[in-house]
């Protein structure tokens, strides 16, 4: 009997799917771990190059009547987080369901960095290997595992989530279609792991640039270009605003922008669209985009009484504000451009 009904709720689902219909049910979380033998850091190299990570998997991904290939969604945690708390801080599973998209949650071993970050500011992980390495072979054991568009995956995180999403950007465009940063630092921008504390609060000690001119000069170009989306906030007394500065200036070298190294160099370079908007509560939100083309390159959103906090997050959670923009929002129409 249990087959057969089985067998019957399988048949709706298919039909339902051919007259456009959603599934009731939502999708599901489910855990994996991933090795990567380039995953040794050189800050820890005793812990094993391997880290755990949840999935979310919308409901139509899970049907085996699906064919559709669709977009990957990389969503890294910050320092002290886990990924069932920025899970349920940025709504991602709504947003999955939504737009019908995978969501791959990496999950920091404690053992690695006792705050629970990422370590962007570790030489192995800055170059592409260490944590880059195994947050990317994640992603590689998704593809495998369910059917996902490799033109179409995105990585986003806040504060040291992000600064490893900019690494991932930077590093792996094979990889990557977008990025969304959300309070985080750029690629290398700590020239040891002793300068991280100072990058904080001061922005890059290293030439950020030159490292994206390299990266470019390495890169094919049929991978290019990879967009960034930054989110910053103006009150930030962990991740000094600077550090969104030096983001956008890495991204449009990357990208070919040539306003990567215009106006003085602790400033956003000349845009080449900008507007400005006050929220309800009060808030300035400044928005100022870089194009290649048609197509965006660069977008930094700065909100200016907004401190080290996912904007518009679930404030039950640490690290988040509910006050407008909402950052979950931003991030669905930055995919939904880039796709397009």
């Amino acid at each position: 009997m249990s087959l057969v009904k089985d067998l019957w709720s399988r048949l709706r689902e298919f039909v339902g799917g051919l007259f456009g219909r959603k599934p009731p049910a939502p999708g599901t979380f489910v855990a994996g771990a991933k090795l990567s033998w380039r995953g040794f850091l050189v800050t820890a190299p005793l812990i094993a190059p391997r880290r755990d990570y949840l999935a979310y998997v919308p409901a139509r991904a899970g049907s085996r009547w699906d064919w559709r290939r669709r977009p990957l969604l990389v969503l890294l945690h910050g320092c002290r987080q886990t990924p069932e708390e920025v899970a349920g801080a940025t709504r991602v599973a709504q947003l999955a369901d939504d737009d019908d998209l995978l969501v791959l949650l990496p999950r920091q071993n404690p053992r690695a960095n006792a705050w629970g970050c990422w370590s962007w500011f570790d030489p192995a992980t800055a170059r592409g290997w260490g944590e880059t390495a195994i947050v990317a072979a994640q992603v590689r054991a998704l593809r495998r595992r369910y059917r996902v568009d490799r033109r179409r995956v995105f990585v986003a995180g806040l504060s040291s989530g992000g600064a490893l999403a900019a690494v991932l950007g930077l590093r792996r465009p094979d990889l990557v279609a977008g990025v969304f940063v959300h309070s985080g630092i750029a690629c290398g921008a700590a020239s040891s792991p002793y300068a991280a504390l100072g990058v904080l609060k001061s922005g890059a000690d290293a030439d950020v640039v030159r490292i994206a001119a390299a990266a470019r000069a390495a890169t094919d170009p049929r991978n290019l270009p990879v967009p960034l989306l930054v989110v910053q906030g103006g009150a930030d007394d962990v991740v000094a605003p600077i550090n969104a500065v030096h983001l956008v200036r890495q991204y449009l070298c990357l990208n070919g922008h040539p306003a990567a190294t215009a106006g003085a160099a602790g400033e956003l370079p000349p845009s080449d669209a900008s507007r400005v908007e006050t929220t309800p509560a009060g808030r300035t939100i400044t928005t100022s985009d870089w194009s290649v083309g048609a197509r965006l390159v660069a977008r930094h959103v700065q909100v200016d009484a907004l401190g080290h906090a996912w904007s518009g997050g679930d404030e039950r959670y640490r690290y988040n504000d509910a006050n407008a923009p909402d950052a979950t929002a931003l991030l669905r129409g930055f995919i939904r451009e880039t796709m397009q």
